[in-house]
């Protein structure tokens, strides 16, 4: 979904018929650690905090690191019953979304420290989506208000089999309209991870803003997380989505991408050859990773690659589970960013990662459905049958 991960929609102008896109993704899989916590000491975010458990079980607390989420957030309306068209759907519930806020949320409820950044309108909507943050331990310090354009909205139909349809509306929305000056720049430096998308590059202001938060957030020492979720029709052609996606590629320290997206971004190459994967490999790229739905998820970086296998549910919302993917490896980032340099602690925290994006497909709706760090090492520890 345009503001989603996992999925494509179009854009649907007040002037215009509305229009529907389908995406198919399949059950979504999340493995369990081999040995949960082998190592004498095992980091839990909770709550805000990092514990710090020794051999002697007695806990040392700090702070956790901050992930500032930059981007769009809006309103899902999902039907009631499932398996019909939007047309026929006796009626729908609403249901907060948005891609880069549903990993703020995503990181919070793991435990994390979280902020997001960005616009909506000054309605109804807005205000409860700035509450909705609040009420979910989401710093939203740096969100702002647009008295002239409203709040997003998307209306997603769920196939009996989980998947979705999605028409959205932005005409254009608040979300499009977040000027440079009302970035909060302090919020921005004092991050340890800056994560973002490529929707908020597609037209002006926002794009300006875009590049100037992520430019403050790289002088200032901090750790860019990309993922691109290619949103097609959004963009005013394929070539322009390419160009746009591409335009800010190297400056990313991690980058999350799909099999569909490596396909777009290497015109038509095999999203499965290493070959291929690594042509997407920057110079500067600390860690590359590729989610595969269902199978889990691959992961590259520049000394070492390989596979982390999924763990079996049965879907009934697939939206938001690249959100809680992305929220699961950032929130285990951000804690120790040297994660990266030890394949097997990465794969443990890809692992969990895989968890809380199986658990947020058994739910409906993005936020409603991210787990928290209990759920998700009561679903490692007892796997899904």
């Amino acid at each position: 979904m345009a503001l989603h991960c996992g999925s494509f929609c179009f854009t649907t102008l007040a002037s215009n018929p509305p229009a529907t896109v389908k995406f198919s993704q399949p059950i979504v899989k999340a493995s369990v650690f081999s040995s949960p916590f082998s190592p004498p000491n095992v980091r839990l975010n909770v709550k805000g905090k990092t514990k710090a458990i020794p051999a002697n079980g007695s806990p040392e607390t700090k702070e956790s690191p901050l992930v500032v989420c930059f981007g769009e957030m809006l309103i899902d309306f999902v039907p009631t019953v499932s398996g019909l068209s939007l047309a026929d759907a006796p009626a729908f519930k609403k249901a907060p979304g948005g891609a880069p806020a549903n990993v703020a949320v995503g990181i919070s409820r793991l435990g994390g420290s979280s902020a997001f950044i960005g616009k909506v309108g000054e309605d109804e909507f807005g205000y409860m989506l700035a509450d909705i943050l609040k009420e979910n331990n989401v710093n939203n310090q740096g969100m702002r208000f647009d008295p002239g354009a409203r709040t997003a909205l998307a209306f997603v139909t769920l196939r009996s089999d989980g998947e979705r349809e999605f028409m959205f509306y932005r005409n254009p929305s608040a979300d499009m309209l977040l000027q440079e000056d009302e970035l909060d720049l302090d919020l921005i430096r004092k991050a340890k991870i800056f994560h973002y998308g490529s929707i908020s590059l597609i037209t002006e202001p926002c794009k300006s803003a875009h590049i100037a938060a992520a430019k403050a957030a790289k002088d200032a020492g901090v750790f860019l997380s990309y993922d691109p979720n290619l949103r097609l029709p959004l963009w005013p052609s394929a070539d322009s989505a390419r160009e746009g996606i591409l335009s800010i590629w190297e400056t990313a320290d991690i980058i999350k991408i799909s099999e569909e997206e490596i396909s777009f971004l290497t015109n038509g190459e095999n999203p499965y050859d290493d070959a291929v994967v690594r042509k997407l490999f920057h110079p500067n790229l600390k860690l590359l990773l590729v989610t595969e739905g269902a199978e889990g998820c691959r992961y590259y970086t520049k000394d070492y690659s390989g596979r982390v296998e999924g763990m079996k549910v049965d879907a009934v919302d697939t939206t938001g589970a690249g959100d809680a993917f992305v929220a699961g490896i950032l929130s285990q980032l951000a804690t120790d960013l040297s994660l990266i340099q030890k394949e097997e602690q990465l794969r443990e925290s890809l692992k969990f990662a895989n968890a809380c994006g199986a658990l947020t497909v058994t739910e409906r709706g993005a936020i409603p459905a991210l787990p928290t760090k209990e759920t998700v090492l009561d679903a490692i520890l007892k796997p899904v049958s």
